[in-house]
């Protein structure tokens, strides 16, 4: 009975023991920006190509304001609560 206790303690020890010096890529991107073991912004800019005119455009990912085409005035993209939501057919 003993040895089964301990046996389940161990078991449950290894289950929630975890590297904390080598964390998975999937739980570093879960992670705060400012908590990571290498602090890195969540934005980005991306290159948009346009699917009437094909000209391409820089927005960037946490747009807070309707992006236009230069060429064309397409709307490439909405803002969202958070990261800025392509129109269809974006690239």
């Amino acid at each position: 009975r003993c040895e089964r206790l301990v046996l389940i303690v161990s078991f449950l020890f290894w289950q929630l023991a975890k590297d904390l010096l080598h964390p998975s890529p999937e739980e570093e991107k879960r992670r705060h920006k400012k908590k990571r073991l290498v602090q890195s912004p969540n934005s980005y800019f991306m290159d948009v190509k346009c699917p009437g005119c094909y000209k391409i455009t820089t927005v960037f990912s946490h747009a807070q304001t309707v992006v236009l085409c230069v060429g064309c005035s397409t709307v490439l993209c909405q803002p969202t609560g958070g990261k800025a939501r392509l129109t269809e057919g974006q690239r």
